[in-house]
């Protein structure tokens, strides 16, 4: 089947590990975790205590419109200023502006946008904490003194498609988007989505967007309970792995078609080349253990891309460091690949699990790693754990034998998404 080729532009990222995509790698690649102790909040008597946090994260930097921040959260600066990185990046905008008056309009109109974000954090509803208490019970008086007491910004501060909109206002864009919020694969399904508007003639240009930031006290607490959270280090794959950890931050893409970037001479990074998506309908948290829905979403995608197992370079896995999820992720590995398999590796255990913005952000710095043609070290890994026998793992970097890598990434209720990219 003959597709679209889709090109990516520009890529932008930010997590704990850096500002930007290389920075990022280069952090990967120094086998040092920017993993920490949580300061957003006095965790002394918490049961877990690390995560990836961005340090000193300042707002102006990240989103130089001081007024906007009234209107948006924490998780919206980071996937503003990841989608600003992209946009920036690709240079369409500069190209857009030099335009004719006459063209300018229909080029918005086959411009748009597609992100994945986080269905909403708990801290949204801290606002009403204080009222809840002086009401002691009373719904009736929570509800007279509810516009008295709760910020009037709260809901446009709140929506999940805050990203979007006002990407799409800041850079004028104004054809196909979408908001998907779909746990830990929002993120890589705006890829995906995004590749398919380009490919059905939707849009010329999309950026994809994917961004969270789910270190919060309850959001923490609750994974804990459910046994996810690590103690204090990822270690994906390994023997003494325990559960994984939060971190915070936003990947983008700047996706075009081929004829779009060569009608302005673009720089192109790489390409996207197929995607699948596969959902194992087992319950909220329960993994088969024979990782059957990462199989058929590997398989989609490569047979979307018209690749052969033998064509990938790396592997980005998912790698989230808890058990169960690591040895199903290798035992799907090893029917697809066989004892062919390409290197394989994970970056969460550097700045943690990003949980929305996840497969995005990994798909980015897969993109800076296969340009410096390297696949990076698990440097957390210290033993392999008996259950991921055969994985083709390592805690120092290798070269990859291919330029085309796979992401994986899985979310609750068995969802499972494979993306294909390649570089120039």
């Amino acid at each position: 089947m003959s597709f679209t080729k889709v090109v990516i532009t520009g890529t932008g990222a930010v997590c704990a590990a850096g500002m930007q995509p290389q920075a990022i790698l280069d952090t990967i690649l120094s086998g040092q975790s920017a993993i920490g102790p949580i300061r957003q909040w006095d965790t002394t008597q918490w049961p877990a205590t690390q995560a990836g946090e961005i340090a000193d994260l300042d707002p102006r930097k990240l989103v130089p419109d001081r007024k906007l921040h009234k209107l948006i959260r924490r998780t919206d600066l980071v996937g503003l200023y990841a989608a600003s990185s992209a946009i920036a990046a690709s240079g369409f905008v500069a190209y857009r502006d030099a335009l004719a008056p006459d063209q300018v309009a229909p080029y918005n109109d086959r411009t748009g946008a597609i992100v994945g974000s986080g269905g909403g954090n708990f801290q949204n509803q801290y606002d009403f904490f204080p009222l809840m208490s002086a009401a002691d019970g009373d719904l009736p008086a929570f509800g007279r003194e509810l516009a008295d007491n709760v910020n009037p910004m709260w809901l446009l501060r709140t929506l999940p498609n805050n990203v979007l909109g006002h990407v799409g206002i800041q850079y004028n864009l104004k054809g196909t988007n979408a908001c998907i919020t779909n746990h830990s694969v929002g993120g890589l399904l705006a890829v995906i989505e995004a590749m398919e508007a380009l490919r059905a003639g939707e849009a010329d240009r999309v950026v994809a967007v994917g961004h969270e930031t789910p270190i919060e006290p309850q959001m923490v607490l609750y994974y804990h309970r459910v046994g996810l959270l690590a103690k204090n280090t990822l270690r994906p794959f390994d023997a003494a792995g325990d559960g994984s950890l939060f971190g915070e931050g936003a990947g983008a893409l700047m996706l075009e078609t081929e004829a779009s970037a060569n009608a302005r001479g673009a720089p192109v990074i790489g390409a996207v080349l197929g995607g699948g998506y596969a959902s194992e309908g087992q319950g909220l948290l329960a993994i088969r253990a024979d990782g059957d829905g990462l199989v058929r979403a590997i398989g989609m995608a490569l047979e979307d891309a018209g690749l052969a197992p033998a064509d990938v370079g790396m592997i980005v896995a998912h790698a989230n460091g808890t058990r169960q999820s690591d040895a199903s992720e290798a035992a799907a590995l090893r029917t697809v690949f066989g004892s062919t398999m390409p290197p394989v590796t994970g970056f969460k255990w550097a700045f943690g699990h990003l949980i929305a913005a996840a497969g995005i952000i990994e798909t980015v710095v897969a993109l800076a790693a296969l340009k410096a043609n390297v696949v990076p070290g698990i440097a957390t890994l210290a033993k392999l754990d008996d259950a991921c026998a055969g994985l083709a793992v390592s805690a120092q970097p290798r070269p990859p034998r291919s330029n085309v890598a796979l992401v994986l990434c899985r979310g609750f209720a068995g969802t499972n998404a494979a993306l294909l990219v390649r570089t120039a």
